[in-house]
């Protein structure tokens, strides 16, 4: 007995050494002189005319008296706004954006024409929010206003006009117009994107022919001297398509592009984008999957983007990320609503760290979107609002914004059915100190982490977590507190080293001041 109990234990032993069986992952935190700063655009959001994002969403009407709001913006989303210190709002699309004309949304209300939304379920909107609605809005949240332009069905003038409304402060036709509308000053909007997704939905246009009609664009759009310097924002590539990036690079000159976008959404299949809720692990594994491919994209476009700009005159924002998934079957009117999951957590804390670790080009992001579509912060049902596991993960990421980013190095890490297991970024700031924010996608295995502290000074951490034992726990109507930021414990410091027992699919966010 005693043989057979030694023949048997030894290839089990031989069989964990293969798997990482009791593997702790390692990783080194590094003072870095020359470290980029983690632009707080990137934490920026997404608010496109689509579904309820908008209309019965964000905006409920200035004549609402069951609902309080400011100018018919719920005051309970501006509250919740305010607390995640949005930096950015990126509007009014999308798609939406090259089918919307905005002179048909300033002025009286009941004035203005309607408009179907020929993108998203052919709804006939009266546009009522419109431009003051929403750079006014802008103003009272603390967030920059980033204008999506109409190049697949507007006009360079269209253009030229709408730059001149939002910031010219002399005497001229759009800007007096604006003054009519009851705005004297100026709003000095900043950025501005030049169309979006032109390969689909802007145009279905090539690299070549888009690149010409950047130019174009971008040539008429600079206001005046002594006016805001606007960043024009060039509609970038989906994805891993590498050659849209390389034709813009090469062909538009880099004093008339302040910035490309990318857009990459976490999806496996687009035909099955699989269920928001009701999903079992293998989604969420294909799931994970796609979004770590983030890290890819980024490093390949920034590749290019260094090979024809070593300088970095021209950033990459990407503006379009996030989860997406099919609808579930009793949603009817609100087109890409979806539930916000942990498996979301999983996402935007693995998406976040790879911006943030890539803070030398990534200068902006924006979340898809900010309510009721795709991977909203927030989900409204009538008079009730609820923060999503993902509204959390911005939360406890706010700590990063505008602060020096500590490099790190990530050895021994596990594995999850061939994925990277545990993901991080570091930072460092007068007003937060030190951060590091720890992710381990790992649906089924806890895994020991030890980070090196010997070039940090301070190493008294507390921790807050997003963990659950479900990967498809999330905050409902009727339980809107299922999952929240908690006190995490189970760490300690011994000597040089941080020692973590990071929970399966679970998210911590680590601070020393």
């Amino acid at each position: 007995m005693k043989t057979k109990a030694i023949l048997f234990y030894v290839p089990l032993l031989w069989l964990y050494s293969l798997v990482g069986w009791g593997q702790e992952v390692n990783i080194s935190i590094k003072l870095d002189e020359k470290a980029p700063i983690i632009s707080k655009h990137i934490y920026g959001h997404f608010a496109e005319h689509l579904g309820r994002c908008i209309y019965d969403g964000l905006y409920v009407g200035d004549t609402n008296k069951i609902i309080p709001n400011t100018a018919g913006v719920r005051n309970d989303i501006i509250a919740a706004l305010k607390e995640l210190r949005i930096p950015n709002l990126r509007w009014p699309g999308g798609c939406f954006a090259d089918t919307y004309h905005w002179k048909d949304g300033v002025g009286p209300k009941e004035e203005r024409p309607t408009i179907v939304n020929r993108w998203w379920g052919g709804t006939t909107e009266d546009n009522s929010f419109g431009t003051h609605d929403f750079l006014n809005l802008c103003e009272v949240l603390g967030a920059e206003p980033y204008l999506s332009a109409n190049v697949g069905s507007g006009t360079v003038q269209e253009l030229i006009d709408w730059v001149q409304y939002t910031n010219h402060d002399g005497k001229s036709p759009m800007a007096d117009w604006r003054r009519e509308h009851g705005r004297a000053q100026p709003w000095k909007v900043k950025y501005w994107g030049v169309g979006n997704e032109t390969w689909g939905c802007g145009g279905n246009m090539t690299a070549e022919f888009y690149a010409n009609i950047y130019r174009q664009y971008a040539t008429f759009m600079p206001g005046w001297s002594g006016e805001t310097k606007i960043v024009r924002i060039a509609s970038g590539a989906s994805e891993d398509d590498y050659h849209w990036t390389e034709t813009l690079m090469k062909n538009v000159p880099h004093h008339l592009m302040e910035a490309v976008a990318l857009h990459d959404y976490a999806v496996f299949n687009w035909e099955d984008k699989g269920p928001s809720l009701n999903f079992d692990e293998e989604v969420y594994y294909k799931s994970m999957e796609q979004a770590l491919k983030m890290e890819e994209y980024v490093t390949k476009h920034v590749a290019i983007m260094d090979k024809y700009d070593p300088d970095g005159k021209v950033d990459l924002f990407v503006d379009e990320w996030g989860g997406w998934y099919d609808a579930e079957p009793e949603v009817k009117k609100g087109v890409l609503y979806q539930q916000n999951t942990m498996r979301d957590v999983m996402i935007a804390g693995t998406v976040l760290n790879t911006f943030n670790n890539h803070a030398r080009r990534v200068k902006m992001a924006n979340l898809a979107q900010m309510v009721n579509v795709l991977q909203a912060v927030i989900l409204t049902e009538g008079e009730k609002m609820i923060k999503t596991p993902t509204y959390h993960v911005m939360n406890l990421y706010k700590v990063h914004q505008d602060a020096t980013l500590l490099p790190t190095t990530i050895t021994n890490n596990t594995a999850y059915r061939g994925l990277p297991s545990i993901s991080v970024s570091a930072s460092k700031s007068n007003t937060e100190g030190i951060n590091i924010s720890l992710v381990n996608i790992d649906a089924n295995e806890q895994i020991e982490v030890v980070i090196d502290l010997q070039h940090i000074s301070s190493k008294k951490f507390t921790a807050q977590q997003l963990a659950s034992n479900n990967i498809t726990a999330h905050n409902s109507f009727q339980n809107p507190d299922s999952v929240k930021p908690m006190p995490f414990k189970d760490f300690k410091v011994k000597g040089d080293k941080l020692i973590v027992n990071m929970p399966k699919h679970a998210l911590v966010v680590f601070n020393s001041k």
